[in-house]
């Protein structure tokens, strides 16, 4: 998977379908966080929705889910090494939780996306990040 460079600028992303939880919204821009390498806002461009995305390039957690030729052709990519994909993280009062059932994968080339529900349970759906 390729890693999300530290860049500064927002840029569009178009899920090819709506992400569980959010729909209608499809059309969305993601963020970084300044001072927070890793760490993205994905806002959506037509409603105040917003989910906090995180690089797991960027965390100590082995993350390499396969992602299924279905979805790369939909998102019209052949290798999986040419994709994005980030975890959605939730802070909560008890920390930051993060859900590595369900990866966003992103192909950096276009902006189109999808939230990938994953079959494999080695992957828990809440994971607290250390502190």
């Amino acid at each position: 998977m390729t890693a999300i460079t530290a860049d500064t600028a927002a840029f569009a992303v178009e899920f090819v379908v709506p992400m569980p939880g959010l729909r209608p919204h499809t059309s969305f821009a993601l963020e970084p966080i300044a001072g927070a390498e890793g760490l993205y806002a994905l806002r959506a461009t037509d409603a105040d929705v917003r989910l906090f995305l995180l690089d797991p390039v960027f965390n100590d957690f082995p993350y390499a889910p396969r992602i299924s030729s279905g979805v790369r052709s939909d998102l019209g990519v052949g290798d999986a090494d040419d994709l994005r994909l980030l975890i959605v993280a939730n802070p909560s009062d008890d920390g930051v939780f993060v859900n590595l059932r369900a990866p966003i994968v992103i192909d950096p080339a276009t902006g189109r996306a999808a939230q990938v529900i994953l079959d494999d349970e080695d992957y828990p759906i809440r994971v607290r990040l250390d502190d």
